[in-house]
């Protein structure tokens, strides 16, 4: 088996979501409903996620991963991916993952600039059948961006980003792959609607079907504490899925 996004599963390693250079003023938790179309793998999960800033909005703690996912592949993605689940047909739980933020600059003429600095732990089943690694990585990244407009009205955000993302592999001559990661995009907003697009990736240095690319495609609508957000994202180049996720967020009061 090749621990290469190319040869698993959708969520074994995704690319990492788009940060936006700010950490948000309120603590959220977000419960996602993900449809992963594929040919040969047609994949369902749901996933959550936990947000908590803290210290004025400089620093954040953030959680999350897949809870439960459903997959049936066929016998051709069951061969070429090398698996031992004879059917192609079960439940896996996926990674978790646990990330730090820290808010380096806002609302100065320098471009608002966070660090993410995230682990992936070794928690998903399944490696028999390709859906997780059963084996940890991390990443860290920089992301920038500046808002044009004022509140109120319509805001134009544009971003980007770059990090690092490594990951271990059962390779013994080369135990770990490592990738750049990148990401560009822009948002529009207004009090109650977020318009998004962005594209974002990595490209590993094995040359193993470890370049992942991606275009993100968001819209969101605030009501009061809650957002509903669908996202669509196409994966491009060696990871071949088209993601459809709606996703439910309650706001809360930040921890200070």
């Amino acid at each position: 088996m090749k621990l290469s996004p190319g040869y698993m599963g959708p969520n074994a390693l995704p690319v990492p979501e788009v940060k936006k250079g700010i950490i948000t003023a309120s603590s959220e938790s977000e419960i996602t409903f993900s449809n992963h179309f594929h040919k040969g793998d047609p994949t369902q999960d749901i996933s959550c996620r936990l947000f908590l800033p803290f210290a004025k909005n400089k620093i954040a703690l953030e959680m999350y991963g897949v809870v439960i996912e459903h997959y049936a592949f066929s016998e051709k993605i069951r061969d070429e991916r090398i698996s031992r689940d004879r059917d192609g047909k079960g439940i896996a739980a996926g990674d978790l993952y646990f990330s730090t933020l820290v808010q380096l600059s806002k609302d100065r003429r320098f471009p608002n600039t966070l660090l993410r600095l995230a682990t992936k732990t070794a928690s998903g089943t399944r490696l028999e059948a390709a859906r997780y690694t059963d084996s940890p990585g991390y990443f860290f990244d920089l992301s920038f961006s500046k808002k044009y407009g004022k509140t109120g009205r319509i805001i134009f955000m544009p971003y980007a980003g770059f990090g690092f993302y490594s990951w271990q592999t059962n390779d013994e001559n080369r135990l770990q792959n490592d990738a750049l990661m990148y990401s560009a995009g822009s948002d529009l907003q207004t009090s109650t609607y977020l318009l998004s697009a962005s594209f974002s990736g990595y490209s590993g240095y094995k040359n193993q079907r470890d370049r992942s690319m991606q275009l993100n495609f968001e819209l969101g609508r605030d009501f009061n504490n809650k957002t509903l957000k669908i996202r669509y994202s196409h994966g491009l180049k060696e990871w071949s899925y088209r993601t459809l996720r709606l996703s439910f967020i309650w706001k809360f009061n930040s921890l200070g």
